[in-house]
């Protein structure tokens, strides 16, 4: 059977699931159980996804750093240190609909899924009074995180597409630059624009703001954040080891300012059957499409077609990006092609990353969709209709920028 003949009806296995109300992890195992079944129909294979995906590391780096991501927000909406950052970004930046795209941006500079899940109840306690769906608080949380994903110096597809494609980081790091403002403003244009009415307690709101005081509450609700951050870039400490240490540290410190804790709560509160189970099953679905050879099959069709060498790049890393849904899984498979082909092409390079990108804006494999939907109670063909014209623009107008540069 074609290869793209069985990627079709996987999707559309995941779509009926979907409908019919199944978990979205394992409706994707579903599809990826047909695609082994249909492509490569040995046992061993899963098997050893199976064995591979429980032995390796960035499971449990995943699982333990969204756990612990869980028990801060729980430590810092418990203790009302949410609600004293959104009040002072209120009254220093005077518009919600810019608290409400800053925050996940913000938040979206840890190299995790983490900051998908922090800045979910940001944003929710922001939206409050302006009658947003929960579908359009989803796609801002989600969208909004990832504008850095183009000129941030910690993500980590950026630098292993940068030492595989053999191109200085500072390089494509600047080539791609112009990306992030466009990135934004696709997202304020389609998600932020419309927004008009203003929360009753900001209307409200008069007086002098004390900058000094709201600077002071500021800092100490991001303080967290930051700590995870320095902890990651600076002492090489493991996305899970440094969420952890910022949680038990926090125990400590909202004590001492005589803020609300409650450590069994914080604790036994932050476990989540649901969201593990689902992480698992996608973890299974993608070690079972590297163990088969489905994605390198993927590449070969491609590249005995006639079409150029930048659109079968970019096709490669869009369609990769669905199926992987994080960035190290398109740059794993297409940064190698560029290197054979044209070591050190930035506009290759670029054109890898964007697409790669704009696939995992679309896909329930992608993490950070996953426990967005999961926090909202969203609907993810809702959220699609959203989703899909934004990358679509955000594709449209990259391509066009590169066509005249190129």
């Amino acid at each position: 059977m074609n290869i793209f003949v069985i990627l079709i009806s996987a999707l559309l296995i995941i779509i009926v699931l979907l409908r019919r109300r199944v978990p979205i992890g394992p409706a994707i195992l579903t599809a990826g159980i047909f695609i082994w079944a249909a492509a490569a129909p040995q046992p061993h294979y899963l098997w050893n996804a199976w064995i591979e995906t429980f032995s390796a590391y960035r499971t449990y780096d995943l699982i333990f750093a969204l756990y612990f991501v869980m028990c801060l927000e729980i430590e810092l909406r418990t203790g009302g240190i949410l609600d004293d950052l959104v009040r002072s970004l209120h009254r220093l930046l005077k518009s919600p609909r810019l608290t409400l795209a800053i925050m996940p941006a913000f938040l979206g500079l840890l190299p995790s899924l983490g900051g998908a899940r922090f800045s979910a109840p940001i944003v929710e306690i922001t939206a409050k009074g302006l009658n947003l769906t929960a579908e359009h608080k989803a796609n801002i949380n989600f969208w909004f995180r990832h504008i850095f994903e183009f000129s941030s110096p910690i993500i980590p597809g950026m630098l292993m597409a940068c030492s595989i494609a053999a191109i200085p980081f500072s390089s494509l790091l600047l080539h791609l630059a112009w990306v992030t403002p466009l990135f934004f403003l696709v997202g304020w244009l389609i998600l932020m624009r419309p927004l008009k009415q203003l929360p009753p307690h900001i209307i409200t709101e008069t007086g002098k703001v004390n900058f000094t005081k709201e600077l002071k509450t500021l800092c100490f609700a991001v303080a967290p954040v930051a700590a995870n951050f320095i902890l990651i870039t600076a002492f090489n400490f493991t996305a899970a080891a440094a969420m952890a240490l910022v949680v038990f540290a926090m125990i400590f410190v909202l004590r001492f300012t005589n803020h609300t804790l409650n450590i069994k709560e914080v604790f036994a509160g932050a476990c989540d059957r649901k969201m593990l189970l689902n992480i698992i099953c996608i973890f299974y679905f993608i070690q079972i499409l590297t163990d088969t050879g489905i994605l390198h099959l993927i590449v070969s069709e491609f590249q005995k077609s006639p079409l150029p060498v930048p659109a079968i790049v970019a096709a490669v890393s869009f369609i990769i990006g669905i199926l992987t849904g994080m960035s190290q899984g398109h740059v794993a498979i297409v940064m190698p092609i560029i290197a054979a082909m044209a070591p050190g092409d930035l506009t290759l390079a670029g054109i890898a990353m964007v697409f790669g990108v704009a696939g995992q804006m679309l896909t329930p494999t992608h993490m950070c969709l996953l426990v967005t939907l999961d926090y909202f109670k969203a609907d993810y063909f809702k959220c699609l209709k959203t989703l899909v014209p934004m990358s679509a623009l955000l594709l449209a107008v990259f391509s066009a920028v590169t066509y005249i540069a190129g």
